[in-house]
């Protein structure tokens, strides 16, 4: 990828995306839940601060599940019998995935609090 356009990287980034999508039902669980907050946030119109906490929020959870995506993938290729060592690094990936959606929900939690009670 060294010494490629920026378009040619964008359109790199772009393709991972996609594939993200197809391969993976999760991320596209994440990127349904994603298009519900935006949806939520139109609808209710609120401050920019929390258009802001909410779009941070879920792109950390995508984030988090690419990350894992990409290195489930990457490990499955180079390894793909079952390790100990292995599905520890696997695990802790999806731990990673887990907590960013806990925070996610929290976060969630406090703008219904906010805003709607």
């Amino acid at each position: 990828m060294k010494g490629q356009s920026l378009i040619k990287r964008i359109g790199f980034a772009i393709n991972g995306i996609g594939s993200a999508f197809c391969r993976e039902q999760s991320f596209r669980f994440e990127v349904l839940a994603c298009i519900g907050v935006l949806t939520v946030l139109l609808y209710m119109h609120p401050s920019p601060l929390w258009w802001a906490i909410g779009a941070l929020t879920a792109g950390l959870v995508l984030m988090a599940e690419l990350f894992n995506t990409s290195l489930e993938i990457l490990i499955d290729h180079i390894h793909p019998e079952q390790h100990t060592e292995i599905r520890v690094v696997k695990d802790v990936a999806a731990g990673a995935v887990l907590l960013s959606s806990l925070f996610a929900l929290v976060i969630a939690g406090v703008f219904v609090a906010e805003n709607l009670l």
